[in-house]
């Protein structure tokens, strides 16, 4: 084997034991950032506040399936809050169909509604989005969004609840 063959091995070696050690542990944890937030709950209590699939989403990182929520079609006036702990984390103004299968923002509800941390469980690192309140995993934000803002704040419909605006 010459040295290149062996050093590239190496590093691919590194790399997929770094990045199976993210996915596993989750960014912050590996990277010793454990956030606290506002509203804590044992893994037990989140268990039994939540469905399975809430659950998996919020507090497991997890990715509903595309076109699988009834929030992605919510057209009426109202604000989305946190399915964990019903923070407001997004209002209907700012709501858009962005196509892809998920309920889509162009901003959040308020500047304390959200909170961003680097995701690396892929290839390629992403921009979570998880509620400032209780720290649940509600989707990702990307840069390819409408004006004003650019963004495009790709959230779980079920880690939301909607709550429609009064008469």
């Amino acid at each position: 084997m010459k040295r290149r063959e062996f050093l590239g091995l190496g590093t691919a070696v590194v790399t997929g034991t770094a990045l199976a050690l993210v996915s596993a542990k989750g960014a912050h944890a590996l990277f010793g950032k454990e956030k606290t937030f506002p509203l804590q709950l044992s893994e037990q209590e989140w268990k039994e506040k939540l469905s399975p699939d809430a659950y998996k989403v919020l507090r497991k990182h997890g990715t509903e399936p595309a076109f699988s929520s009834p929030l992605n079609d919510e057209k009426r006036d109202g604000v989305f809050h946190c399915k964990g702990c019903d923070h407001p984390v997004y209002s209907s103004d700012a709501k858009y169909d962005s196509g892809t299968g998920w309920p889509s923002f162009w901003e959040p509800y308020n500047a304390e509604a959200v909170g961003t941390s680097k995701d690396f469980k892929l290839i390629y690192t992403r921009t979570e989005v998880h509620c400032a309140n209780c720290g649940g995993h509600l989707g990702h934000v990307f840069e390819d969004g409408p004006q004003p803002t650019g963004l495009r704040y790709c959230m779980n419909g079920v880690a939301m609840t909607f709550a429609p605006a009064e008469a």
